[in-house]
C-alpha cells in the first residue's frame, strides 16, 4: 500500500528485545545498487505495521528542510524482496529479517544494519456481536488457525485440534494476514511454532492449509465487521483505532491478558513484539540525505512520532543500545565485523530487557 506523507492517528504498543545488528556481507566489495538516494530521493518500504512510524517521521524531517521519502508498505517479506535486490534504501519490518533473507542480501553484495525503534504487539480480534468469547490459551488458537486446524468450521470444532477452553459452537470465519505480512509471521513464532514443533508438524506447515489471507489490515477489519463471529489479527495499533471489532485476551501460560500499552511495555501481554528499520549500508557513504534522515529518525524528535502515532516507545536503554548500534554503523564498523553466511553475529546489541 502506497502511503503519502500525512498526519496519521493511531494507538499501540510491544516488547522491546534487541537493539539492533550490524551486518557484513561476505564480499562487502560487491557492494548492492539499484534504485535509491541518488538525486536526493529516500526510498522506504515494508511492514504496513511500520509505514505509519516512517511516514510520520518522514512528515517531520521534510519539514525541518530534508528530503521528503518515498514510503510503502506492502509487508515485511515483500519489503525485504525489494530491499535485498537494492531497490530501496531503508525496509520496514515487523519481524526480524529471516535466514534466507540475510542470504538473499548477502548473495546481491548488500549489507545493512538492524534498528529496533519501537514497540508493538498482535491483536487478537473478534466481531463485536460475538460475547460469547473472551480469553483464548496459544493452545485455542493452535486449534483455530494452527496447521492441524483444516476443516475446523465452528470455534467449538477446535477443541478436536488441541483448543484447551470451552468454545462456543459458532461459526468461523477467518480474516487474517497474508504469508508476506510480517505479523502473518509473528503471530505463527509467537502462538503456534512451539506446540506445532511438540507435535512433530513440519516446519513449512505454519497456518492450516485452507486459509486465504488478506493483503492488509483493513480488509481484516472489514471481514470481521461483516460477520458475526469472525476472528482474525492485526497489529494492536491499528486494532485500537478501528471500530466494530472486540479485542481478545491472551493466555500465553500465566494467565489471560488483555493487550494495552501497559502490558506490552511491561512485557506481560504474551504477543508483543519489536518493530524494526533495516538500512542499506552501501548507500550511507554516497547518499548523506540517507544518514541525515536515520540520525533524525534516531533523535528524540524522530522517536516523538512513535509515541504521537499511537505505538509503545522504547525503553530508555533500549533506544540508547538502538543509537549506539547506529553510530557504529556509520563508523564503519560493520564493513570491519567479522561475518558468516552474511551476518555479523558479534554485532548484535544487548539491551535491558534481553535475557543471557
Amino acid at each position: 500500500m502506497k502511503q503519502g506523507i500525512g498526519p496519521t492517528t493511531l494507538r499501540l504498543g510491544a516488547l522491546a528485545l534487541t537493539g539492533g545488528l550490524v551486518v557484513s556481507a561476505c564480499s562487502p566489495s560487491n557492494s548492492g545498487t539499484g534504485a535509491g538516494v541518488a538525486g536526493g530521493e529516500i526510498t522506504i518500504s515494508g511492514s504496513s505495521t511500520v509505514e505509519p512510524i516512517s511516514v510520520r517521521v518522514g512528515e517531520m524531517f521534510a519539514k525541518s528542510g530534508g528530503v521528503l521519502p518515498s514510503v510503502e508498505g506492502p509487508g515485511t517479506g515483500d519489503g525485504f524482496k525489494k530491499f535485498c535486490a537494492g531497490e530501496t534504501d531503508i525496509s520496514d519490518a515487523s519481524r526480524a529479517i529471516k535466514d534466507e533473507e540475510q542470504a538473499a542480501c548477502a548473495k546481491a553484495g548488500i549489507t545493512f544494519t538492524e534498528l529496533r525503534i519501537a514497540n508493538d504487539a498482535i491483536a487478537v480480534l473478534t466481531s463485536e456481536k460475538n460475547d460469547s468469547v473472551a480469553c483464548l490459551t496459544f493452545e485455542d488458537l493452535y486449534g483455530l488457525v494452527g496447521p492441524q486446524a483444516e476443516g475446523v468450521k465452528t470455534w467449538s470444532d477446535a477443541k478436536a485440534k488441541g483448543a484447551t477452553s470451552k468454545l462456543p459452537n459458532i461459526p468461523l470465519d477467518i480474516f487474517a494476514p497474508g504469508t508476506e505480512s510480517g505479523t502473518y509471521d509473528s503471530f505463527y513464532e509467537l502462538a503456534i511454532k512451539d506446540i506445532a514443533e511438540a507435535k512433530g508438524v513440519p516446519e513449512n506447515e505454519q497456518i492450516r492449509p485452507d486459509y486465504g489471507g488478506l493483503p492488509n489490515d483493513n480488509e481484516i477489519i472489514s471481514g470481521l465487521q461483516s460477520v458475526d463471529s469472525g476472528f482474525g489479527w492485526v497489529g494492536f495499533a491499528f486494532a485500537e483505532a478501528s471500530s466494530g471489532v472486540r479485542e481478545l485476551k491472551v493466555d500465553g501460560g500465566e494467565g489471560c491478558v488483555a493487550p494495552s500499552a501497559a502490558t506490552v511495555a511491561d512485557g506481560t501481554y504474551p504477543l508483543a513484539r519489536p518493530l524494526f528499520i533495516y538500512i542499506n549500508n552501501e548507500k550511507l557513504a554516497d547518499a548523506p540525505d540517507l544518514a541525515d534522515f536515520v540520525d533524525f529518525y534516531l533523535s528524540d524528535q524522530g522517536m516523538s512520532a512513535v509515541s504521537e502515532v499511537g505505538y509503545v516507545p522504547l525503553a530508555p536503554a533500549d533506544l540508547q543500545a538502538t543509537r549506539a548500534v547506529w553510530q557504529d554503523a556509520k563508523a564503519g564498523i560493520a564493513k570491519d565485523a567479522p561475518a558468516k553466511d552474511g551476518v555479523a553475529k558479534d554485532r548484535v546489541a544487548k539491551t535491558a530487557t534481553d535475557t543471557p
